[in-house]
């Protein structure tokens, strides 16, 4: 089952660490997509993977929080749909 991570990385202010930690995480088994917001210093995951094989991995770049750990979206659409079809009949 595919889960959505998002981490605060204190220390991504630049695309150097940014870059650094996007690689870093793109070498843990089971990571389907990334993205990084420099704004709000924040690292989304999507994918089949260990929670804290990617925040001990980032630990190396800067001070990590977790944000939040959850079902990625995708998988709560398809219940949606699901529910309005059962509706319907």
């Amino acid at each position: 089952m595919a889960q959505k991570v998002v981490l605060k990385i204190m220390t991504m202010n630049d695309e150097k660490t940014k870059k650094k930690a996007i690689e870093a995480v793109a070498d843990i088994y089971g990571v389907d997509s990334i993205a990084a917001d420099l704004k709000e210093q924040k690292l989304t995951i999507i994918g089949d993977m260990d929670t804290v094989a990617i925040a001990k991995k980032l630990k190396k770049i800067g001070k990590v929080d977790i944000v939040t750990v959850g079902p990625a979206k995708e998988e709560k659409k398809d219940e949606k749909k699901d529910e309005k079809k059962d509706e319907k009949k």
